[in-house]
This record gives structure tokens, C-alpha cells and sequence, in this order.
């Protein structure tokens, strides 16, 4: 089976909330008062989705911080997984002795 690709926050931010919305980045930075560099960055996927962002974007979508902190930590924990497999497999499960 194909694995999907991993998908930057940014990316949804993007195509899930400002372009059916008709808000442009600039709009969003100014908005919420976030540098335009920082939410471009974010679109790009050069930048993370902080907690302070993620309360902006939570306050001015009317969604939770939480969705915003979830993508991303969904992003970075699968980034690490797809970086990191083999190290990972070689760790084993800690078991206490009965």
C-alpha cells in the first residue's frame, strides 16, 4: 500500500480555510496581527504553527487552538517516524518482571 504524503499544516491552511474563504494571506496577517512573513512562511511549510499562532488562527476561524497544535503535532510526529524508523525499531518495550 501506498503511503499518503505528510501534509504541512500550512498546506490546510491554505486550501481548507483561506482559499474557500476568499481570505488572503495578507488579510489573515493583518487580521490577526501576524507578521505576513510568518503566515507566508506557514503557507509554505517553511514555518511551525506556534501556540500563539495557533490562538490567533483559533480566535479569527472560530475553531480550537488545539486543531491547530493537533496538525501540527501530527506533522512533526510523523515527520520524525519517516526520519527516524530504524532508530525507533531498535528500541524495545520496557516490561516489568512479575
Amino acid at each position: 500500500m501506498e503511503k499518503l504524503p505528510n501534509i504541512h499544516p500550512g498546506e490546510i491552511l491554505n486550501e481548507e480555510f483561506l482559499i474557500p474563504l476568499g481570505v488572503t494571506a495578507y488579510r489573515l496577517a493583518k487580521e490577526t496581527n501576524i507578521p505576513q512573513t510568518r503566515i507566508s512562511e506557514i503557507i509554505k511549510g517553511k514555518r511551525r504553527i506556534t501556540a500563539d499562532t495557533a490562538l490567533r488562527f483559533s480566535i479569527f476561524f472560530g475553531n480550537s487552538a488545539k486543531f491547530w497544535l493537533g496538525l501540527q503535532d501530527d506533522f512533526d510526529i510523523e515527520n520524525e517516524l519517516s526520519e527516524k524508523q530504524e532508530e525507533f525499531n531498535s528500541i524495545k518495550l520496557f516490561a516489568i518482571a512479575s
